[in-house]
């Protein structure tokens, strides 16, 4: 179990120090920003890489809707459910810290006025999406990636191709989604940065837990009663 909370800690740790740090440091860069885009697909590379890199320890959650969504599936038992939610919300916290030293040694940085990579929704939503679309969006998102995780890990698909699937996944997820929230579908990922934002985005944070646990349920349960094999 050790062995599988470390996993879970250093995979959560670099998926908010890739994903949330290239939203921090490059993707309004002046001339050279990455956009919409590279942040998306940041995200998407730091889980195809730590999937492969910790997958095969602890099954590469690094989201507690992710683990939550495995548990309704059937994947994970009761007992692994708490502490890994634990691991991968010290590990977000852990990164963001690192984050914030980084980011502190830039003249005129402030965490609370720049949102710090933290999601929102109303007028704290990129795009200015309310409340009602942001629940929507993150519930929908969720359950579609916990049925590509579900599908990409069955026994009956192409073995050692999971993590592509997933980060791809990841990948899309957020080009859909950053204008509408920043992209959660990780409650980990939203409490590390609102815990340094400081204002808003600790208010806001209730949703980020609530929708993307509610469509990682929903995701888990839908692939393991209508789309998984009871053979």
């Amino acid at each position: 179990m050790f062995r599988k909370l470390s996993a879970e800690f250093i995979g959560t740790f670099v998926l908010v120090f890739g994903g949330c740090g290239s939203a921090v440091f490059a993707a309004g860069f002046p001339a050279l920003g990455i956009g919409f885009a590279g942040v998306a697909l940041a995200f998407g590379l730091t889980v195809l890489t730590m999937a492969f890199a910790v997958g095969h320890i602890s099954g590469g959650h690094f989201n507690p809707a992710v683990t939550l969504g495995l548990f309704a599936g059937g994947r994970i038992p009761a007992s692994d459910v708490v502490p890994y939610i634990i691991s991968q919300v010290l590990g977000g916290i852990a990164a963001a810290a690192v984050l914030y030293v980084i980011a502190s040694g830039h003249a005129g940085f402030d965490a609370t006025a720049s949102g710090f990579a933290s999601n929102g929704y109303g007028e704290h939503s990129p795009g200015g999406y309310s409340l009602a679309a942001a629940m929507v969006c993150e519930g929908v998102l969720t359950a579609i990636f916990l049925i590509v995780i579900h599908g990409a890990t069955d026994k009956r698909a192409p073995a050692g191709f999971a993590p592509i699937a997933i980060g791809l996944a990841l990948t899309l997820i957020h080009l859909i989604s950053i204008p509408v929230t920043n992209t959660s579908v990780n409650p980990a990922r939203s409490t590390a940065v609102a815990l340094f934002q400081g204002t808003w985005a600790i208010h806001q944070l209730w949703m980020f837990w609530l929708m993307p646990i509610v469509g990682g349920i929903v995701g888990g349960l839908i692939y393991r009663c209508v789309l998984e094999s009871k053979d």
